[in-house]
């Protein structure tokens, strides 16, 4: 596992969340779940 940290706009704000994810996971997918934490903590 590892730990990704992700800093992303969302809804004019900049949001920095960390992703836990499998060696070998695509640069898509975890932008996908960092987007998905934001939304739950917004």
């Amino acid at each position: 596992m590892l730990e990704v940290t992700v800093n992303l706009k969302y809804n004019g704000k900049n949001y920095q969340t960390n992703v836990l994810a499998k060696k070998g996971t695509s640069q898509k997918q975890i932008l996908r779940l960092a987007l998905e934490q934001i939304k739950k903590q917004w």
